[in-house]
């Protein structure tokens, strides 16, 4: 049985993490977005562990730039939707380390059909009850 994606509104029920990310999913159907997010999650970890090798706490804010600057990009250019940060920092960041972890072990493509049907789900494909 298949149900259409949350809503903005429906957004304000979540409460759990395991609710959350298929939420967080649903707002990265677009390989390029996810592609961004991953780019820039590597960059966020390569400018903490600089901050922490040269003892410069300044790199840890130039980490966030790099961490959330592309993912932007790809959420008001690519999705054309809002980053999940705003609302759940956070569970958002947590969803980005596990999105990247499922991409480096071979497994997003694999959670995005499990979730929605597709490894490029249209924006408007129903999330499966199922998952």
């Amino acid at each position: 049985m298949l149900y259409t994606a949350r809503t903005v509104a429906d957004e304000d029920r979540i409460q759990s993490f395991a609710e959350f990310w298929p939420y967080y999913i649903g707002e990265h159907r677009d390989p390029t977005c996810r592609g961004l997010h991953y780019f820039g999650s590597t960059m966020a970890i390569s400018a903490a562990v600089s901050a922490v090798a040269f003892g410069n706490p300044y790199l840890v804010l130039l980490g966030f730039v790099l961490g959330y600057g592309p993912a932007w990009v790809g959420h008001f250019f690519i999705e054309h939707n809002r980053p999940a940060t705003f609302k759940y920092p956070l569970w958002s960041l947590a969803s980005d380390f596990k999105m990247l972890l499922y991409f480096v072990t071979g497994r997003m493509g694999a959670e995005m059909e499990r979730l929605y049907g597709s490894r490029a789900p249209a924006k408007d494909a129903p999330l499966r009850t199922n998952s």
